[in-house]
């Protein structure tokens, strides 16, 4: 087997959209989402123990919102990484279950915002409903960040090449002199 399926994976189908060779804008814009949620979830089991919650609660919800454009974000652009790795591999297959996972929390969320923006009433805890759906879609995120990973640490998708790689711990090599190898 040849190197030029792997390789294609590390290209981006498009610079200016996926971001330039060995660093994609995937990883970067899912900050965004994993941060959002995660405070979420911290602000919904403060509200639990705070005693005027009323805060938290609202602040719990527009993260969620923030969590929700975020990750259609990131999905954009990681749509775009999906396109670079060939079809009927691994790789692949991890990146559909890793797509889709992230489209179900993605979903979740849309629906636990439009839930509590449709029952708001100003000044009481997050329900416990709200509460289970928000700790259940982050653990599901988590699931799926594991994936994410294993496309980047294990297969390599949109990682530079070794040869590229190699430039960081030779001595006297220019940073921001990596090129892609031919």
């Amino acid at each position: 087997m040849t190197d030029e399926p792997r390789l294609q994976a590390k290209r981006p189908v498009s610079a200016l959209l996926a971001g330039p060779y060995g660093h994609p804008f995937h990883p970067i814009l899912v900050t965004v989402p994993i941060g959002a949620w995660a405070t979420s979830l911290v602000f919904d089991i403060a509200s639990h123990v705070a005693g005027r919650p009323g805060f938290l609660t609202q602040g719990s919800e527009w993260l969620i919102a923030v969590g929700v454009i975020g990750a259609l974000a990131a999905a954009m652009v990681g749509f775009l990484d999906l396109f670079a790795i060939p079809a009927r591999t691994p790789a692949f297959r991890t990146a559909l279950v890793h797509m889709t996972l992230n489209l179900l929390v993605t979903a979740a969320y849309a629906v636990n915002f439009l839930w509590r923006h449709g029952t708001y009433t100003g000044g009481g805890s997050v329900g416990p409903g709200m509460l289970v759906l928000s700790a259940v879609s982050f653990a599901l995120l988590g699931v799926s960040g594991f994936l994410g990973g294993k496309l980047a640490y294990r297969y390599g998708v949109r990682v530079a090449d070794e040869n590229t790689q190699a430039e960081g711990y030779t001595p006297g090599a220019g940073a921001g002199n990596a090129r892609p190898a031919a």
